[in-house]
This record gives structure tokens, sequence and C-alpha cells, in this order.
């Protein structure tokens, strides 16, 4: 699949005239512009640091971009435009309902992108930090606001709800199921995975949060119906042992009740 190449501020007011544009200097100006924003924001990103790891002269970045703030926002629609195109889109068709919800959630949450261009892998939260850089700036600069609900959350949103839409013509899950609060659910949990503990969302997370809500959709008895009988047991815990999972996991102090 090709990616669509990144378009200066120069070729969207139609060109100045002079030597044409150089693809590979505009590209690489705007990976370097959306490394910075994942890494630094956009408070803290200045042009000296971009046109540094691009490679680039200040005038040619300037020939493209006269406004920074046009600039990052092409960097972000870039960016969610490549992510989109790293993978093909959901076709729930052919899987078991249960999987194809699950899929749909992991899908629709951002830590669950590869970062755009050179960087770190999946798990290192890149798609999260840009959110939050983006929402950190809607004030000052409402563009790139704007540019993260069309290019990021619009068609994830989109894919999960034709995805819902399908699995109710299916008569998978319940036709009187709120899609427009499921999707919120779904989408924030990543968000608040990741506020609480400060560190990667688990690679499990999206699973984990299908099977919770599957049960509260979906119209067969069941809630997983891929899920052997032996690990649907193994999701009811007793509380001693949910006890220590917590103290294991979050190093918490269980609190003595006062009698």
């Amino acid at each position: 699949m090709t990616t669509e190449r990144p378009t200066g501020q120069g070729e969207r007011d139609g060109g100045r005239g002079g030597r044409p544009r150089d693809p590979a200097i505009e590209e690489a100006i705007i990976r370097a512009a959306l490394r910075r924003l994942v890494r630094d924001g956009c408070t803290r990103t200045t042009i000296g640091a971009i046109v540094t790891d691009a490679g680039v002269t200040r005038s040619a970045l300037r020939r493209r971009w006269t406004d920074p703030c046009d600039l990052f926002t092409d960097a972000l629609q870039y960016g969610l435009r490549e992510r989109r195109q790293s993978q093909p889109p959901l076709n729930p068709a052919p899987l078991p309902p249960y999987e194809a919800f699950a899929e749909a959630v992991r899908r629709l949450a951002p830590g669950s992108d590869p970062e755009p261009g050179p960087g770190p892998g999946p798990g290192h939260e890149p798609s999260l930090v840009l959110y939050g850089s983006v929402m950190s700036e809607a004030e000052r600069r409402p563009g790139l606001m704007a540019a993260l609900r069309d290019h990021g959350v619009r068609p994830r949103r989109e894919e999960f709800l034709r995805t819902m839409t399908s699995l109710q013509h299916r008569g998978a899950i319940r036709e009187d199921t709120d899609l427009d609060t499921l999707a919120t659910l779904c989408s924030g949990s990543s968000f608040g995975a990741h506020l609480r503990t400060g560190h990667p969302t688990p690679p499990d997370h999206a699973t984990r949060v299908a099977t919770l809500l599957w049960p509260t959709i979906a119209t067969s008895p069941h809630p997983c119906p891929s899920t052997p009988p032996a690990e649907r047991t193994s999701q009811v815990r007793d509380p001693a042992t949910t006890t220590r999972h917590r103290e294991a996991t979050t190093g918490a102090t269980p609190v003595t009740p006062i009698r």
C-alpha cells in the first residue's frame, strides 16, 4: 500500500515557482516533526530541533512551512494517515462474533498503534503520548485537535461502529446496545490503564476489556464463545486470590477493616 506523500504549505498555497520541491526533504521534516511531537510536545519542540533531526537547513523548512502550527498539523495528519494504512480494514464477516468484537476493541485503542515512522515500536505508547500532547494544546492550537479528531479518532470510531452494526445484523449482540457509549468505554480504557500505572498498556488489555463487556451486549448466554470453559471459570477469582494478585501487581498494602 502506498503512503501518501506529505504536502508542505508552499504546495498547498499553489507554490511560488523556482526549484521543484524535493519529496524526500519534505518527508524527512514531517517525520522529524512527528517524532518531536511524541517526545517533547508542541510547546517544547523547536524549529532548530526539527531541522537537526531531519538533517536539513532552516531555509529548507521555511520554504515549505512558514507557520510551525501548519507543520505540526501536517505531521500529525501524516502520522495518523500512515497508521491507518499500516493495517487493512477490519472485516468481521469471517470471524466468530466475540473475536470480531475483541479485534474491534483492540483497533479502537490508541495504545495499539505502531509508531508512525522510525522510532519505538508497539508497547511504548507512542499514540497515547501523542494524543496527550495534542490535547494539552487544544486551546492554543485548535487546528491540531481538529486534525486529531478527523484523522485519528473518527476513523477508529467509524470502523468500530461498523463492526458492531455488523454483529447486530448477525444477531450476535443486542439491538438495544448503546454503541456510542460502548465505543467511548473501550477507547477510554486504554487511557485509564496508562494513567493508572504509567506503564505501557498490557498486550492483553483489549482482550480483557472485551471479555468483561461481552456478557453485557451479547445475545449468547456464554461470556466468551471462543474461550475454553476452563479459562472461563478461571476468570472468577477467589477473594483471597484477588487480593494477593493485586498486591503482587501493584505493590499495594491490604487495608485491615475496622471491626
